[in-house]
C-alpha cells in the first residue's frame, strides 16, 4: 500500500476537524420541499450533484490546485482559489467551502507540519476546500489518481450522513446509496484527470435555489 494514502484516508475521514457535518449543501431544503424523501430520490439528487454540480466542479478545482502546487506556481494556485470561491453560488456555499478549507489547512499544518505546505498556502486568505485538499495532497505526494475518487466518495458520504439526519432514510439505505454511486465516482475521477478549468460548469439550479432559500428556512439543522 502506498504510505501516502494513509494521510489521505485520515484527512477525509468523518472525524477530521473540518466541520463537514454542519453542512448539507442545500439537501436540508430539498428534504423540506419533498425533492428528497426516500432512498431513490436521495440517490438521484446526489447523482446530479456529482455529474452536473459541485462534485465535478470541485474535483476539477482540486486537480488544478494539485498541479499548481506541485509545480510551485503560487500565482496559478491563487487564481484557482479565487475561481473556486467565485463559483460558489450563494453566501452559504461560499461559507461551506471556505470554512472547511481553512479548517482543513489548519488541521493538516498542525498534524503534518510542512514548510512547503505553509509556503504554498501563504497569502491565500480564504481558501476553498478542494483547493486546500489539492495543495496538501501535492505537498505530501498523494497522487491525483487517489485523491480525486477519495474526495468524491467523502462528499457523497457526508451528503448521505446529512440525508440520514434530515430525511426518513435508514442507515442501510444510506449505505446502499453510497455503494450504488461508486461506479459513477470512478468514471468521474477518470474524466477529471483529462479535464481542465475550461470544463468547469454546473447545471444544478434546484440545488442553488435551495441554498438561497435555506438561508431563511424556518427550521434548520445545517448551515447550508
Amino acid at each position: 500500500m502506498n504510505a501516502a494514502l494513509l494521510p489521505l484516508l485520515t484527512w477525509l475521514s468523518p472525524g477530521f476537524p473540518v466541520g463537514a457535518y454542519a453542512y448539507s449543501h442545500g439537501l436540508e431544503w430539498a428534504v423540506e420541499m419533498g425533492d428528497v424523501k426516500d432512498e431513490a430520490s436521495l440517490r438521484s439528487w446526489l447523482e446530479d450533484l456529482l455529474q452536473h454540480g459541485v462534485g465535478l466542479n470541485d474535483a476539477i478545482l482540486l486537480a488544478a490546485a494539485h498541479r499548481a502546487a506541485h509545480q510551485g506556481n503560487r500565482l496559478e494556485l491563487a487564481g484557482v482559489n479565487d475561481l473556486a470561491l467565485a463559483l460558489a453560488a450563494s453566501s452559504e456555499f461560499r461559507l461551506e467551502t471556505s470554512q472547511q478549507g481553512r479548517s482543513f489547512l489548519d488541521a493538516v499544518l498542525a498534524s503534518w507540519p510542512s514548510p512547503e505546505l505553509q509556503h504554498s498556502a501563504q497569502g491565500l486568505g480564504e481558501v476553498a476546500y478542494p483547493v486546500a485538499l489539492g495543495i496538501a495532497a501535492a505537498v505530501h505526494a498523494v497522487p491525483l489518481t487517489e485523491a480525486i475518487p477519495a474526495f468524491l466518495l467523502a462528499f457523497v458520504q457526508n451528503q448521505v450522513s446529512a440525508g440520514l439526519r434530515s430525511a426518513p432514510i435508514g442507515q442501510t439505505a444510506g449505505i446502499r446509496v453510497v455503494a450504488s454511486l461508486v461506479p459513477l465516482i470512478e468514471r468521474l475521477a477518470r474524466h477529471v484527470l483529462a479535464s481542465t478549468l475550461d470544463d468547469l460548469g454546473t447545471a444544478t439550479f434546484r440545488a442553488d435555489l435551495g441554498s438561497f432559500r435555506h438561508e431563511t428556512q424556518y427550521s434548520r439543522l445545517f448551515r447550508s
